[in-house]
């Protein structure tokens, strides 16, 4: 969630910080803060609010000739979203700074201890006790007081930290909390906590791993074991998203352009993956062997938000056509039950970021009760893809809005890839069903490309009945099931409008009860097999003068006879329908957002990558 950005090399330090936290808001954020060295000491700002507030602040410091310096974005946990609270924090001296991400969950016992030390606090965050706890430690050797406060700290982080008695050097260490270097060719060093943040200086990468420390210096870069201190060779990866890649391109938000993305995600997902002539699919990194598909029970699916909806879709899809038993589990309840886990099980957990901690925890622990552990993720070199046995990465591009578009529909794409790879490896797909499920998702990302304008311009003219109602429904069957609860979802993220998703069954078994002239309902109506079920819960909601909207196909005549609102979509393959049937809930949310004045791109109180449990 929170976003560190830290530099020591020949430019001006401050506007690198800036810029690099300005790639980073997308995390979501409530305080920021800057410091860096000029002139023998420590120059810290720090503010409430956004980056904004915090460039008033410095002003004309933007071009202060240091050229070593942290910043911080920080969400807040601990404490108040409050200026005293707000990163970089400093040790008693003044000397030693330090900028976090994560959770010290043994923090009130080591502030007791330290200030019983004579150890003085500002703040009530964390954050603070770790850099008194290394000043406690500290003598003449920076690394070795690290070294030596991190035997005593319980919990996630992932920090930089500098000190004036060292101002040419960086610390930087992590531990179930992202964090990668950059380099460049100027010999500049670079720490961030997203990728965003470095591309527009470098594409050249290091992916720090949990229990690594690095010391950067202009042209001297080294890491090391944080606990034995033995020498750790890494490599750069070089990134192939660039810097514009990351910026608005001309759309109103941030999320508008993703959902516009959602073809050239799709395409770069299935891409080199599948042969459209035998439908065979080809997953290079799933470090799986055929007998280990074979000797397979049981699937766990465990995700959060978004991509738990991804999930609840792909159970659909794999017990059809792999003929597997899946259980899909909300991460945060996944390992708080009494799992019969064990080495016939495969787990696969679901990531935008490869970053969730309550993921990561979940498929640590079945990776502990002999589970093998697939990650569908977005972020290459991410810890989940790190720390699973294989990958399937989504190539969907970084997505800044906090609300998911673009990585929701091409984890579909990847899961649809993955069903058709575990019945080719199981022996339950036919050639002839593997092509005909090969070619529907091949042609669903032209089908989307084509539909996008036209249906934007649909919407914005829709949503003027219904963007300043109080709640809304939406309902769907079967494998759109899933589409209706992210359609809701996406609606209460950034609109703040009460939304719930139902299996449309359901309704008579309590929310019926909420149907009148007032209440908007958005019925997932495609012309598939349980078709004539949808029409008929649609009818119940029409009987009690609920305001329908619905999607169906095109050519559907009867869907004019219950509701003068309706958004219809081309005929696909019923399975391409949770993909092409998430376009129009995702531009109805948008829209009426946008109509309401809602900060889109940015929701109140959400994070893009969440990172504490």
């Amino acid at each position: 969630m929170c976003g560190i950005v830290g530099y020591v090399g020949s430019r001006r330090v401050v506007p690198v910080i800036l810029e690099g936290l300005r790639k980073l808001e997308y995390r979501g954020y409530d305080s920021a803060g800057i410091v860096y060295y000029q002139d023998s000491k420590l120059i810290k700002y720090r503010c409430e609010g956004k980056l904004s507030a915090l460039e008033a602040l410095i002003d004309d410091a933007i071009i202060a000739p240091s050229h070593i310096g942290l910043g911080h974005t920080r969400w807040a946990t601990h404490g108040a979203p409050t200026t005293e609270n707000a990163h970089p924090h400093t040790d008693c001296t003044g000397e030693l700074v330090l900028v976090h991400n994560g959770i010290i969950e043994n923090y009130h016992s080591l502030r007791l201890e330290l200030q019983a030390k004579g150890h003085v606090f500002k703040s009530q965050t964390d954050t603070e006790v770790l850099v008194h706890l290394i000043e406690d430690y500290l003598e003449n050797d920076l690394v070795a007081a690290v070294q030596q406060a991190l035997t005593r700290v319980e919990g996630s982080y992932a920090f930089g930290l500098f000190w004036a008695q060292m101002p040419d050097t960086l610390i930087a260490v992590r531990k179930h909390s992202p964090l990668v270097l950059g380099v460049d060719e100027s010999g500049a060093g670079y720490i961030a906590s997203d990728i965003p943040a470095l591309l527009p200086y470098t594409n050249q990468v290091i992916f720090l791993e949990d229990g690594e420390m690095a010391v950067i210096k202009e042209n001297d870069m080294q890491v090391f074991d944080s606990v034995s201190g033995n020498r750790v060779q890494k490599e750069a990866t070089t990134i192939t998203w660039n810097a514009a890649m990351a910026e608005k391109a001309g759309y109103k938000h941030f999320m508008l352009k993703e959902i516009f993305e959602q073809p050239m995600a799709i395409r770069n997902t299935i891409s080199g993956r599948i042969n459209p002539e035998t439908g065979e699919v080809t997953l290079a990194e799933i470090n799986l062997s055929d007998e280990d598909f074979c000797n397979i029970d049981r699937i766990f699916l465990v995700a959060c938000g978004t991509s738990w909806h991804t999930a609840l879709v792909a159970k659909y899809w794999i017990e059809k056509y792999a003929k597997i038993p899946v259980d899909v589990d909300i991460a945060s309840e996944f390992r708080y039950r009494n799992l019969l886990i064990n080495d016939r099980v495969l787990t696969i957990s679901i990531s935008q970021s490869g970053e969730t901690a309550d993921t990561l925890a979940g498929i640590r622990l079945a990776k502990q009760l002999g589970s093998k552990v697939i990650t569908i993720c977005n972020v290459v070199g991410s810890t989940m893809t790190r720390e699973a046995d294989g990958t399937v990465y989504t190539h969907a591009g970084p997505e800044i809005g906090v609300a998911s578009t673009k990585a929701f529909t091409s984890q579909l794409a990847a899961f649809f890839l993955f069903t058709i790879f575990l019945g080719e490896k199981r022996g339950t797909l036919e050639t002839e069903k593997k092509l005909e499920l090969a070619a529907a998702l091949i042609d669903i990302a032209r089908v989307i490309e084509e539909l996008l304008p036209v249906l934007q311009e649909q919407i914005a003219q829709l949503i003027e009945g219904y963007y300043d109602c109080s709640d809304f429904l939406f309902v769907g069957r079967g494998v759109n099931f899933p589409i209706a609860l992210e359609g809701a979802l996406k609606l209460k993220e950034i609109s703040y409008i009460h939304a719930e998703g139902y299996a449309a069954g359901e309704l008579k078994h309590g929310p019926i009860a909420l149907i009148d002239n007032k209440m908007p309902v958005l019925a997932i109506a495609p012309q598939d097999d349980l078709y004539q079920k949808t029409i008929s819960n649609v009818e119940e909601i029409k009987a009690r003068q609920g305001r329908i909207i619905l999607i169906g196909t095109e050519g559907d005549k009867h869907l004019n006879t219950i509701t003068d609102a309706i958004i219809y979509l081309p005929k696909v393959h019923d399975e391409m329908n949770p993909i092409l049937y998430t376009i129009p809930a995702q531009l109805l949310s948008y829209e009426i957002a946008t109509m309401r004045g809602c900060d889109v791109d940015q929701p109140r109180n959400l994070a893009k990558s969440v990172t504490v449990e």
